[in-house]
């Protein structure tokens, strides 16, 4: 069976995705390792294939996504970054792949994924909750059942199909709807790719919700997980192997989250001792921090949030401005500034 996995980011997570990577040659050396990157490589700074732990880089300019730079322009770098997993899963259907699986930059391996691949013999979607447990604790229902209330019952930081049948199906719906509807706006019932996904046990037959502990462990279900490391280096979560771990927001924030429902549990501070290791080892000092090419108009000015709404709501102005990234006469940037919106 050809297994092939695949993330999405940018070159400011290349040292969280290269850790991913590397986990994931330990475990699955057969697999097939893609690189889904929107972005463009910082000056001074080459991608050399050779000497990555993926096999190839999929530019997500490659897609055949229609009127790319107005399509890019609509979104910011979290909601382009998960919008683009659609187009590549839906194209990867027909690559020879059996099975597609998608994992998010910041997470790792700490055992085979070859369950996963039994499940796919069963059934043709997987997919992980943020919860299997219930909270009791009223701090734990605000922090984490309130917040996937919001953000999508699944974490999309992991998926995976068959490229057939139902897997399939569900491809191509997840394609139509990212290309379009891809945005952080919980107001109006949107949260990137994953509230999309709170439809997918109604609209798709053959659906698996894995509820095993040792898939898909972050802050927000570690107020319900035991980890334990035994003399052996195993790791364990309320018994289960682990399988992988998502680092969500490193620094601050993460280690806040992780500090307040880990608590006494202090294996978990070894393993994201290990991570922050792994990912400075992994690190290259020629990528700025929070780069990201098309962040910028092109004479290099930030492109601010509000800018991106205006042109996403109004068609009249992707009409008008079909690369709104262009500076200088006649372009969106000079409108905005003869309107006196920049």
């Amino acid at each position: 069976m050809k297994v092939m996995v695949y993330s999405s980011f940018t070159f400011s997570y290349l040292n969280r995705a290269r850790v991913l990577y590397q986990t994931l040659r330990r475990f699955h050396p057969d697999w097939e390792l893609v690189a889904l990157i929107t972005d463009k490589p910082p000056k001074g700074f080459r991608l050399d294939l050779k000497r990555e732990p993926f096999d190839r880089v999929v530019w997500a300019q490659d897609l055949g996504i229609p009127d790319f730079p107005a399509w890019m322009f609509r979104h910011d770098v979290v909601e382009v970054c998960t919008a683009v997993k659609g187009p590549f899963i839906h194209q990867a259907c027909a690559s020879g792949a059996d099975v597609v699986i998608y994992l998010d930059p910041d997470t790792a391996l700490f055992a085979p994924l070859d369950p996963l691949i039994e499940m796919l013999g069963e059934h043709d979607i997987l997919l992980t909750p943020h919860l299997i447990d219930p909270n009791t604790d009223r701090t734990a229902i605000l922090d984490n059942d309130v917040s996937a209330s919001r953000t999508g019952i699944f974490n999309l930081g992991f998926v995976a199909i068959r490229t057939s049948g139902e897997g399939a199906r569900f491809a191509r719906w997840w394609n139509d709807r990212l290309l379009e509807f891809c945005f952080d706006d919980i107001p109006n019932g949107l949260f990137v790719d994953q509230r999309w996904c709170d439809h997918v046990p109604a609209l798709f037959d053959r659906v698996k919700v894995v509820r095993d502990h040792g898939y898909n462990v972050a802050s927000w279900n570690l107020s319900q997980r035991r980890v334990a490391i035994g003399q052996d280096g195993a790791i364990t979560v309320n018994g289960s192997p682990l399988r992988f771990w998502h680092f969500t927001k490193l620094g601050p924030t993460g280690d806040m989250m992780t500090k307040k429902y880990a608590g006494a549990n202090f294996q978990v501070y070894e393993i994201w001792h290990w991570y922050k290791r792994q990912v400075t080892l992994a690190t290259d000092p020629k990528i700025p921090e929070r780069y990201w090419f098309y962040g910028h108009y092109a004479d290099g000015q930030a492109i601010p949030r509000d800018h991106r709404l205006l042109y996403r709501h109004r068609g009249d102005l992707q009409a008008a401005f079909p690369d709104p990234y262009a500076v200088g006469e006649g372009s969106y940037l000079a409108w905005l500034e003869g309107e006196g919106l920049a």
